[in-house]
């Protein structure tokens, strides 16, 4: 039986009361006239009260807190300014995460959620790539979804859609076979879906790895970008995981639409290209930026907060991997002794390093070590009240729109990206996995809202080149014009998610689409 939490609130069921049976004979035909009509407006009554009954939106995430975040935040939107509710089906491949919990125990009553049985792994060969394992739990857990959607049905009415993510269209086909609008939700860059939407006709047109390629790859409405930056599973073109990219961008003109977590201004070229009409490819709908800016429930146990407001205006860097990212032995050691060289305020939130995969968190997000043995020695003692250093996690939101915080060290994750722009953060792009470098290759090339250190061959990125990059941001010129320009896309993005903005006007649209369209 799937893991369920019931909704907090339903629209209640007005049943009409049926008159009273007329014991007496002798009484009025007046007052038998009078029952007949109250009980009439009484039944026109509960049909207005059914009609008025919200309609119910179906979310079904892939694994992974960065694919969640954003749809719990387009949730949240479709609960507060469309008086939808919302109910999250989440596959999973073993027991629900507890960060995932964490966040989905605080949405408001109107969203609800499930967590399908768990599928099993045992028949996939190991070291199989991320984007692989997400797309077989899809596939396994679709007979699970069938039936959470069937005992919806049954206690729910006006469902209007299926809205999947960018490695679940294979979910389409269930949403079509019970009269559901699919919709896919982009969580990423409008530059990285225009790739998804030209993949099937570069795999024909392109023999070689793209990264072989003499000349950059055109994505149709960006700039050109060398195959070797393109997204981590199109690299090797012969793995599942490329395969399974494939499979889907090939599905994807089988949605009804599809919603980015983008905005004009941010991406004005592939954005203007994928709102053009083109046969076979659904509207494009740009409603980002979608974010969390509400303060962290949780306890801020490593007083980071507390120490930012200790700290003068703009001047802390504040460095994080994301919640699935880490660092080898190696790069860590760097990556301290840089800090430590670059002479500035820092607060770092840091995990455990890895020295097999960049992404050894991406289904775990929280370390239970929190011990610092790991780090160069001395090192803590060395940049004591310059800088702090915080085991696995930290209030990030609150962090990024803190007066105190001058600069983001990112991954490039788009969530953390989209995080910076709301607050005005420019960044230090170190990107690690994923669409990473790709979206590294457009802050700094395209938008110049972030700077990059420049790795060794080995692939790693040295102290001196770090402190160097860091002081550039924080002090020089071009951290001055970063900032600026930084500042210029946080005014856009209070623009377009205003009332009449740009990205408020798409989701009403999306949202107008499903209710002309309810059949439940």
């Amino acid at each position: 039986m799937p893991l369920y939490k019931p909704a907090k609130c339903f629209s209640p069921c007005f049943i009409p009361l049926h008159p009273t049976t007329n014991r007496k004979r002798n009484k009025s035909k007046k007052k038998t006239i009078a029952r007949m009509e109250n009980s009439q407006k009484q039944t026109t009554t509960t049909t207005a009260t059914t009609k008025s009954q919200p309609s119910r939106v179906v979310i079904f995430p892939t694994p992974g807190m960065g694919h969640l975040i954003p749809l719990v935040e387009f949730a949240k939107r479709l609960v507060q300014y469309h008086n939808l509710t919302v109910t999250f089906i989440i596959p999973t491949d073993g027991s629900p995460p507890k960060a995932q919990k964490s966040v989905l125990d605080v949405l408001p009553a109107s969203i609800d959620y499930v967590f399908l049985p768990s599928v099993n792994f045992d028949d996939v060969p190991q070291g199989a790539r991320i984007e692989t394992l997400i797309s077989l739990t899809i596939v396994r857990s679709l007979s699970f979804l069938r039936q959470e959607l069937k005992s919806l049905l049954s206690r729910a009415n006006k469902l209007v859609s299926l809205v999947v993510d960018l490695f679940g269209t294979d979910a389409i086909d269930v949403a079509k076979e019970f009269n559901l609008s699919p919709y896919i939700f982009y969580p990423s860059t409008a530059m990285a879906l225009s790739l998804f939407l030209h993949l099937p006709k570069l795999d024909q047109s392109v023999s070689c790895e793209y990264r072989d390629l003499p000349e950059p790859v055109r994505i149709p409405g960006a700039v050109p970008i060398p195959g070797k930056e393109l997204l981590d599973p199109v690299q090797d073109r012969q793995n599942d995981a490329y395969k399974w990219v494939l499979h889907h961008t090939k599905r994807y003109g089988l949605a009804e639409g599809i919603i980015v977590n983008s905005f004009k201004e941010l991406e004005p070229g592939p954005i203007s290209f994928l709102q053009e009409k083109e046969p076979g490819r659904p509207p494009v709908y740009p409603v980002g930026p979608l974010v969390n800016m509400e303060a962290s429930s949780k306890a801020d146990g490593s007083g980071c907060m507390k120490w930012l407001e200790d700290q003068p205006h703009g001047s802390v860097l504040f460095v994080s991997f994301g919640s699935g990212g880490t660092l080898s032995s190696e790069q860590i050691n760097e990556l301290a002794l840089g800090l430590e060289a670059s002479e500035q305020r820092f607060l770092w939130v840091v995990r455990r390093p890895n020295d097999k995969v960049a992404n050894a968190t991406y289904f775990s997000v929280h370390s239970s070590d929190d011990s610092f043995d790991f780090l160069p020695n001395g090192f803590l003692e060395r940049t004591k009240g310059r800088g702090l250093v915080v085991p696995s996690w930290a209030p990030q939101a609150q962090i990024l729109s803190h007066g105190s915080t001058g600069g983001f060290l990112t991954h490039c994750g788009w969530n953390s990206t989209l995080e910076s722009v709301v607050n005005g953060v420019p960044l230090v792009a170190w990107p690690l996995y994923a669409e990473q470098k790709m979206n590294a290759f457009m802050l700094t090339q395209d938008i110049g809202v972030a700077l990059r250190p420049k790795p060794k061959e080995s692939g790693i990125v040295c102290k001196e080149e770090i402190a160097k990059v860091v002081k550039a941001l924080m002090e020089g010129e071009e951290g001055k014009r970063i900032r600026n320009q930084m500042k210029d896309l946080k005014d856009a993005a209070a623009r377009v998610l205003s009332e009449n903005g740009s990205s408020t006007k798409a989701l009403s649209e999306v949202v107008a689409k499903w209710e002309n369209q309810c059949v439940h």
